[in-house]
């Protein structure tokens, strides 16, 4: 892998990605982006033989840049990596063209490990994604139904379970490493958390996030 294109919009994460890729693959031409705009610019201005492509972007979704890669350097391999685990995020992926999709809770290890398959000519899936896809199919098997579009993308304005239990932490004043700590999450991954919480309820401090908590009735669980 000569030219390695980053698209993330925490700096910490897209920090460790860098770190994480160029051990992977050292020696590597690493290229990044923080938005979905500045991800397309890049893809129109020069070749790319690996992208990872986080989902939850401020001007929209990573698979947008996934299918542009599809279509316009079709040699070159998409390797989502996000929170995501639900069908809503990994089916449209998968159909826009994605080599892999990788869960950033994993351990560093276990994804530097899915990475090295690359080379090996497998596509780098988290287990509980593989899970995911082999019991969505054999259900098809029986039962067939279209597969979830990607006009399913538009965020859901439910909190799932763990951002729920993750907003509730920072409404507590709890930091990103202790809420980690207690819920045996990366610091990475609470912070991706935390981005997707402040977007869906429209927030963008620490204060208005424990008033939405207490508005979710969160105190009182």
């Amino acid at each position: 892998m000569k030219n390695i294109l980053l698209l993330e919009d925490l700096p910490e994460i897209r920090a460790w990605l860098r770190v994480l890729v160029l051990q992977v693959f050292p020696g590597s031409q690493v290229s990044e982006a923080a938005r979905v705009h500045d991800a397309l610019q890049l893809v129109d201005a020069q070749r790319f033989d690996l992208a990872m492509v986080d989902l939850g972007l401020p001007d929209g979704s990573g698979v947008k840049v996934v299918r542009a890669l599809r279509d316009r350097q079709p040699e070159a391999q998409s390797v989502v990596v996000t929170i995501h685990d639900d069908d809503d995020h990994l089916f449209p992926a998968l159909q826009a063209g994605a080599y892999g999709y990788l869960l950033k809770e994993q351990p560093r290890d276990q994804l530097m490990d899915q990475l090295q398959r690359i080379s090996q000519g497998e596509p780098p899936l988290s287990p509980s994604i593989a899970r995911r896809m082999i019991s969505y199919f054999s259900a098809q098997a029986s039962r067939p139904a279209q597969p979830p579009t990607v006009d399913h993308l538009m965020p859901n304005v439910q909190l799932t379970e763990r951002e729920r239990e993750v907003l509730l932490r920072v409404a507590k004043g709890f930091t990103l490493p202790e809420i980690g700590v207690q819920l045996s999450l990366s610091r990475h991954t609470i912070a991706d958390y935390v981005k997707q919480i402040y977007r869906k309820l429209n927030v963008s401090s620490r204060a208005e996030a424990a008033l939405e908590a207490q508005r979710l009735g969160l105190f009182r669980r």
